[in-house]
């Protein structure tokens, strides 16, 4: 059973940084696209980041773009989201994914990806 999971989030501050990990078991990821995406209540997720397979292309949203990092540690199985500069519009659940297919090109939207964690919530307080 493949398995994404989420971990790093929490209240944090206007102006802080927090840094999201997504560890993945029951399959490698190592010729993946991985991506972060984000959702509010009632609100449709919305494209934070992606990272290529080989990991040598990142994407980011245009909200994000500037103040966020997506990193890989192939050998761990994970990936990471570096966030500066935190608003309170990134409040959010965020949630890591990973595409099926190796060795592809890097999805940017949710429907590409099939693989899930189950989130983590990060809340910035003005």
């Amino acid at each position: 059973q493949v398995q994404l999971v989420e971990s790093g989030g929490g209240l944090v501050q206007a102006g802080d940084s927090v840094r999201l990990s997504c560890v993945a078991s029951g399959r490698t990821f190592h010729s993946n696209a991985m991506a972060w995406f984000r959702q509010v209540p009632g609100k449709e997720r919305e494209f934070v980041a992606a990272i290529s397979w080989s990991g040598a292309h990142t994407y980011y949203g245009d909200a994000v773009k500037g103040r966020f990092s997506m990193t890989r540690e192939k050998w761990k199985n994970a990936v990471y989201l570096q966030m500066n500069s935190l608003k309170p519009e990134d409040t959010a659940i965020y949630y890591c994914s990973g595409d099926r297919e190796d060795y592809s090109s890097t999805p940017l939207v949710a429907d590409d990806y099939d693989y899930w964690g189950q989130g983590t919530q990060v809340t910035v307080s003005s």
